[in-house]
């Protein structure tokens, strides 16, 4: 290929050279060029000369060098130097003191070779500039070149394309990757192995276009050496101009700080598992329900330490057996109390429902759990270990599909008995469980089996009160000719608020029935046994047909002899022969009369003081209750709340209570579905009773 062809290939490169801005390198060394004849004489004088050596070209052309410029000791060197080049001896290149024309010695570093022209004639060309100048420009360079080299900084310069021109070691053990392997290429070539290779060539570009530096802007990623190990690096990028401004390319500073960020990561994951236990003193144990209290726990635990959490309990610590002998090798009952899930996966599918009781065999992880009291850890689940954690084949395909990686079984320990498990499992949290993490659950399931094992002795306290109460409430109202009565019980929904209130019909003599409702202030057993006392006192002073406030003194009498026993009560007697009834009141609610073809009305009676008070009267009001009029005695828990007015619960007690057609049984029904919520803290006693027709009175033997 001739050279038009050449030219012809590489005219864009060759156009780009020849416009291309001068450097200014040359102009910093002020370089002097000067040409001497055959004879010694100065032909050409540059004008880097004159500035170098003081003397004009009018002056200079046509002398000899030798004479202008060395001083008279070195004369004879100076003519041998000068025969050997112009002998052809090859160049000579050295420093050499030079005469200045301020009469001044400087010294200079010279490069001299032959020249030839096209007639044969000889010439020698001298190349010249201030040694002190070039040693101090040589010193910046090697300095800079073994900075550079170097460096704990990973240091690259790039050109205007965003190619690379140099590269030092570091940069080299940064990106895993050698010099060879950068230079000439670009960012995203070079640099493929990166995430955001893409963004860091934007930076790049915005930095050359703008000349404003981009600086510690923080990156992390893998390298090309090490895919495992996440690293960072802080960067930064500077345009490089020369001392015209003409821009030359860009450099950019990589500092390796893995380390920190590193240990940044770790502060930062100390904080977030302390705000987690900080979360979970507040969020665990908010009541004393047992599934709440482990649902509390399943919910704290996901996402920040499990993928999928279950909560299980053991089947005979409800039942209040002891728990599993850790000696012993035999299966576990468990019942399910609560699954919780960071996202949609099979992997909840395989875990037993809340509420299911599953029975696992010694040789499953988590009864080996609780048997030996200890975490059991598999950091890396194989195939192999899926028919240790799951409860069956069907399970075990689940956890297969959702890809579970890694599983941690705690016991729930609380005052030194197994309560149960708590269920660890990750699935798309590609890190396996270690250590730390099982330290973290073990403190949560720490201070979550102490609100369990509250909860349980709770729930425990809430049966056996309830069942108390239950016993000594009636079952079944007594037969009355003239009064039809139905009634109703509705316990607390809190396990610790199982309170003290109390109902009962009872039939006296002459067809007389007596209705009470009573509350006994206070909540558990002790509530509900001090109700039974009173309930045995009332049922006894029923019998003796005493009048209504005859009967609520004594009662106040024998309330006051229970230890901090306060009480209300309403007391009423309905006569069917006369087709009235005798009420009194002890502090409480006032009953609702609904005659028929009338509104219901609250009766407005003198409402007395609570029993146990001691010493203060009762008084007893009389009431005509015509056929299908009714009765309404209830205790507070039908229509007190923590955000409602009673003024406005009464209202509504009353517009339930307008529908006088509807059976007592179905009005019960209704006045709880409508008044009562699932949560509420009190309990109730409710009676309703509607009077059937007037009653003659029997003759009693012998009369007229």
């Amino acid at each position: 290929m001739d050279t038009s062809d050449a030219f012809a290939a590489d005219g864009a490169e060759y156009a780009r050279a020849v416009t291309a801005a001068p450097s200014g390198l040359l102009d910093v060394l002020n370089v002097a060029a000067v040409v001497l004849d055959s004879r010694g004489r100065i032909a050409l004088w540059s004008p880097q000369a004159e500035h170098l050596f003081g003397w004009s070209a009018e002056e200079a052309l046509g002398r000899p060098a030798a004479r202008l410029l060395a001083a008279r000791e070195h004369l004879g060197l100076v003519t041998e130097l000068f025969a050997r080049v112009m002998g052809g001896a090859g160049d000579w290149a050295g420093a050499f003191p030079v005469r200045h024309k301020d009469g001044s010695t400087r010294l200079v570093e010279f490069r001299n070779m032959r020249l030839l022209d096209e007639h044969g004639r000889l010439y020698a060309l001298g190349i010249a500039t201030d040694r002190t100048r070039l040693r101090r420009l040589e010193r910046d360079l090697a300095l800079s070149a073994r900075l550079v080299a170097q460096s704990p900084i990973g240091l690259a310069v790039l050109d205007t394309d965003l190619r690379y021109v140099l590269v030092n070691p570091m940069l080299e053990r940064i990106n895993g990757l050698p010099a060879a392997q950068h230079i000439g290429r670009g960012v995203r070539e070079a640099l493929s192995f990166l995430d955001d290779a893409e963004a860091v060539e934007s930076a790049m570009r915005q930095v050359l276009a703008t000349g404003r530096p981009l600086v510690d802007q923080f990156t992390a990623g893998h390298t090309h050496g090490d895919r495992r190990t996440e690293h960072a690096w802080s960067v930064s990028y500077y345009r490089l101009e020369d001392s015209g401004g003409r821009v030359l390319g860009l450099a950019t500073s990589v500092v390796d700080v893995t380390q920190s960020h590193q240990a940044a990561k770790e502060v930062a994951h100390s904080r977030r598992r302390l705000a987690l236990i900080a979360d979970a003193s507040v969020r665990i144990g908010t009541t004393l329900d047992l599934e709440q209290t482990a649902r509390e726990l399943a919910d704290v635990v996901v996402p920040e330490l499990a993928d999928i959490a279950a909560v299980d309990i053991l089947d005979s610590v409800l039942d209040g057996r002891p728990s599993l002998n850790s000696s012993a090798h035999e299966p576990a009952v468990f019942r399910a109390l609560a699954v919780a899930a960071a996202f949609p996966s099979e992997a909840v599918r395989a875990a037993d429902p809340p509420g299911d009781i599953a029975q696992y065999d010694a040789d499953r992880l988590v009864t080996q759990s609780v048997t030996s009291g200890h975490p059991v850890l598999v950091a890396h689940v194989q195939a192999s270990d899926l028919s240790r954690i799951a409860r069956d084949d069907d399970a075990a395909a689940l956890l297969a599909r959702a890809g579970l990686s890694s599983y941690l079984a705690v016991p729930l320990i609380a005052r030194g008995e197994v309560l149960g498990a708590l269920d660890l499992k990750r699935t798309r949290n590609s890190l396996p469980f270690d250590d730390d993490d099982i330290v973290l659950a073990g403190e949560l399931a720490a201070r979550a089996a102490v609100c369990i094992d509250n909860a349980r002795w709770f729930r425990n306290a809430h049966h056996t009160a309830l069942a108390l109460q239950q016993h000594l409430l009636p079952h079944h109202p007594p037969y009355s000719e003239g009064l039809e009565v139905a009634y109703r019980y509705r316990p607390a929904a809190a396990s610790s608020e199982i309170g003290g209130d109390w109902f009962d019909a009872i039939a006296q003599p002459d067809d007389k029935m007596v209705l009470v409702v009573g509350d006994v202030m206070g909540s558990g057993i002790n509530a509900a046994a001090s109700m039974g006392q009173l309930r045995t006192a009332t049922r006894t002073l029923a019998e003796l047909a005493l009048e209504p406030t005859q009967v609520l003194q004594q009662l106040d009498r024998t309330t006051a002899a229970l230890e901090e026993t306060i009480a209300t009560c309403v007391y009423a007697v309905y006569d069917p022969h006369r087709a009235e009834c005798r009420i009194a009141v002890a502090g409480h609610l006032p009953p609702v009369l609904i005659r028929s073809g009338h509104a219901p009305e609250l009766l407005d009676l003198p409402t007395g003081a609570p029993l146990g008070v001691g010493g203060i009267p009762f008084e007893t009001t009389t009431v005509r209750m015509e056929p299908d009029d009714q009765l309404v005695l209830y205790t507070d828990g039908l229509v007190e709340t923590r955000n409602q007015p009673i003024d406005e619960r009464l209202a509504v007690l009353l517009d339930l209570l307008a529908d006088t057609n509807s059976p007592l049984e179905e009005t019960c029904d209704r006045l709880l579905d409508v008044l009562r919520r699932p949560d509420d803290h009190d309990d109730v006693a409710l009676v309703i009773a509607r009077a059937k027709h007037r009653v003659a009175r029997t003759a009693s033997p012998g009369g007229p």
